[in-house]
């Protein structure tokens, strides 16, 4: 079986509206280019720094303009569309989920999934990060069935957390994806070591959207959106600075044969410390 995949990258800024309405066009784009799976990056409604303009554009799911939207798109495309992350879903009176949704080609929802990992972190002098303030994390592994097998949920800084992967390849999955809005300071280090080695780990397709650019509050994200095979090879890949298409062809027998290969999905052992 082959699936024909795409990822969306992006430049969003304050604007919900506004970065909805820029990407519709690569949505569209994506599918007249023969993708029936299409992905976009984490914050893919909205980007902006300070904890108040987040909540102020607070909508539950019910009425949000973004789940409204990539349903719409889904419908009108015939096609399974990931939101990578939208972050206006509120959790409660204080917080917002980071919550990636994927839609399937009715524009029903096939799947919700709650970032775990929140990326708190001082990655360099004077650029420091604080999600936790704004966001409260999830607490469940998610996993769903598509006409091309399971696909796995992840968001941005749970790329660093190699155990929930193979606890999704464990689960069945056999695409991971893992939009993000990686920072420069740490994409250009780690963002193509980590992708590539999760995908090597787990034997499965990597789907990587991202953020690109510079957004509200100086903050600039790295780019370079990832499609990677099970053996660690990049299909596409992005720019660092422009918001893009790339699609690629994903053979999907390459998983089990990878997994046949190298079978360490199956070679887990329990052990301890030493005293």
């Amino acid at each position: 079986m082959k699936l024909v995949a795409a990822c969306i990258q992006t430049n969003v800024g304050a604007d919900v509206e506004d970065n909805l309405a820029r990407v519709e066009p690569l949505i569209r784009e994506a599918a007249n280019r023969g993708a029936k799976f299409i992905t976009l990056p984490e914050n893919v409604d909205l980007m902006v720094r300070g904890r108040e303009k987040f909540l102020a554009a607070a909508q539950p799911e019910s009425q949000n303009p973004a789940v409204a939207f990539f349903s719409r798109m889904a419908q009108e495309t015939r096609t399974y569309i990931l939101a990578g992350s939208i972050v206006t879903i509120p959790a409660d009176g204080e917080k917002l989920y980071n919550r990636s949704y994927l839609f399937n080609d009715m524009g029903g929802i096939a799947a919700r999934y709650d970032k775990i990992h929140l990326f708190d972190a001082d990655v360099a002098e004077g650029e420091s990060y604080r999600e936790s303030n704004t966001v409260l994390g999830g607490n469940q592994a998610v996993t769903t069935d598509t006409p091309w097998g399971k696909i796995g949920l992840t968001v941005c800084y749970d790329l660093r957390f190699p155990y929930l992967f193979r606890t999704l390849a464990k689960a069945g999955a056999h695409i991971i994806t893992v939009p993000a809005a990686f920072t420069y300071t740490t994409g250009k280090m780690h963002w193509h070591i980590l992708l590539r080695a999760r995908a090597i780990e787990t034997g499965c397709f990597i789907l990587a959207p991202a953020q690109c650019g510079e957004h509200d509050g100086d903050r600039r994200t790295y780019g370079h959106s990832l499609i990677i095979a099970p053996s660690g090879e990049i299909l596409a890949e992005g720019s660092e600075t422009t918001p893009e298409v790339i699609v690629a062809e994903l053979v999907l027998g390459q998983v089990a044969e990878c997994r046949r290969r190298i079978p360490s999905l199956q070679h887990d052992r329990e052990f301890k410390m030493n005293d």
